[in-house]
């Protein structure tokens, strides 16, 4: 079964269809490169997905170790470099709740920077990840 629809929309901008939900996004180009900058770009997808994948695997194994990290939060940044264009760094800064053991930080932390999208992006994009916990 596909995983998702992508449908352009004219003017720089795509819709996004997940196909077994129905829930939908928009993408525009960025300002920097011909677009209105109005939603999210293709590469900020990218680099929010990490983000996501992230927490969402740091989630999985918290409730493995009986933790609970609801609230926890990731403010990212995205660098572009050019010839060719592409992502060149993703910053993560995560904010992460107190009371949760150095030994459990630790393994939280491994599975975030070990994710799936992490091991899917080029080796090229330089990742830098700062845990912030309480």
């Amino acid at each position: 079964m596909s995983t998702s629809k992508v449908t352009y929309l004219g003017n720089l901008r795509t819709s996004n269809e997940h196909l077994k939900s129905g829930d939908t996004y928009i993408t525009d180009a960025p300002i920097d490169n011909q677009g209105k900058g109005e939603a999210f770009s293709p590469t900020d997808t990218v680099a929010t997905g990490l983000a996501n994948c992230m927490l969402t695997t740091m989630g999985i194994k918290a409730q493995g170790l009986d933790l609970n990290i609801e609230g926890a939060t990731a403010t990212v940044t995205k660098t572009m470099a050019s010839n060719p264009r592409r992502i060149s760094k993703i910053e993560i800064t995560m904010e992460l709740p107190k009371g949760v053991s150095e030994k459990n930080q630790k393994i939280l932390e491994h599975t975030a920077k070990t994710c799936p999208v992490d091991y899917s992006l080029h080796p090229d994009i330089e990742k830098v990840v700062q845990f912030n916990w309480g």
